[in-house]
C-alpha cells in the first residue's frame, strides 16, 4: 500500500491538472485561434515557456512565486493561513503552470481549423457567439479536447523538478512517484524503482495507444 501511494497521488495531481487547465485553456486556445492582436506571439512564448524551460527553472521561479514571501504565496498565507510551498494546493498550481502548454497547444490547433463559414452561419441565424462555441466549437472540435486533456494528465504525472523544487518530498502530501522512484534509486532500492517505473511505463503507452487509436477513428469520421 505504501508503494502505491505515490502513484495514487500522482494520479490525483495529474487528475485535477487535467481538469484545470482543460476549463483555464479552453480560453486561451479559442482566444489564441481568433486573435489578430499584434500581442499573438507574446502570448504564445508565454503558454508554450514551460517546453523549454528547464524545470528546475521554472520550479525556483515557482518556490519564490509561491512562497510565504512571494506576490501569489503571500496573498495565499494571508488568506487562508497556510504556505502553498510544500503542498498540494501548491502543487496543483505549479503543475497548471508547467502543464499549460499541453492543453492549450492542442486546443488552439483544433479551434484553427474549424471551417469558418459554419461559425458565420450560425451568426447570421441569430445565434450568440456564446451558443455557437457551444453548439458548433466544441463538437468539432473533441480531437482537441480529448489530446489536451490526455496530454497534460500524462504530463503532470510524469514530472519530476517542478514538483520537487515546489512540493518537496513530504510523504502522503507532495510525495509523488516520480520522486518516489528517485529516492528508491538513491537508496539503491532498485526493485521498487523498476515496479514503479514500469507502471508508469505502461501507463503511459496505453494512454498514447488510446489517443491514437481514438485520433484515427475520429479522422476516419
Amino acid at each position: 500500500m505504501n508503494a502505491l501511494g505515490p502513484l495514487w497521488l500522482s494520479v490525483q495531481l495529474a487528475f485535477v491538472t487535467m481538469l484545470i487547465l482543460v476549463a483555464a485553456g479552453t480560453p486561451i486556445a479559442w482566444w489564441l485561434s481568433r486573435t489578430r492582436s499584434r500581442w499573438k506571439p507574446l502570448a504564445q512564448a508565454i503558454v508554450a515557456m514551460p517546453i523549454v524551460l528547464p524545470p528546475t527553472v521554472l520550479g525556483f521561479y515557482l518556490l519564490i512565486l509561491l512562497g510565504p514571501d512571494g506576490a501569489i504565496g503571500s496573498w495565499w498565507v494571508r488568506l487562508t493561513g497556510d504556505a502553498l510551498t510544500f503542498s498540494f494546493t501548491g502543487l496543483v498550481v505549479a503543475s497548471c503552470i508547467y502543464s499549460l502548454p499541453f492543453a492549450v497547444q492542442p486546443l488552439q490547433n483544433a479551434f484553427e481549423a474549424l471551417p469558418d463559414p459554419y461559425l458565420e452561419r450560425a451568426w447570421t441565424l441569430g445565434a450568440t457567439k456564446l451558443d455557437a462555441f457551444f453548439s458548433i466549437a466544441v463538437p468539432l472540435s473533441v480531437r482537441g479536447f480529448v489530446s489536451g486533456a490526455v496530454l497534460s494528465f500524462a504530463h503532470t504525472l510524469g514530472e519530476f523538478g517542478v514538483v520537487l523544487m515546489v512540493g518537496g518530498n513530504i510523504p502522503g502530501e507532495t510525495r509523488v512517484v516520480s520522486i518516489a522512484i528517485y529516492d528508491h534509486v538513491e537508496t539503491l532500492n532498485y526493485a521498487a524503482a523498476h515496479r514503479l517505473s514500469l507502471l508508469l511505463l505502461a501507463f503511459a503507452f496505453v494512454v498514447l495507444v488510446g489517443m491514437f487509436a481514438f485520433d484515427r477513428r475520429w479522422s476516419a469520421r
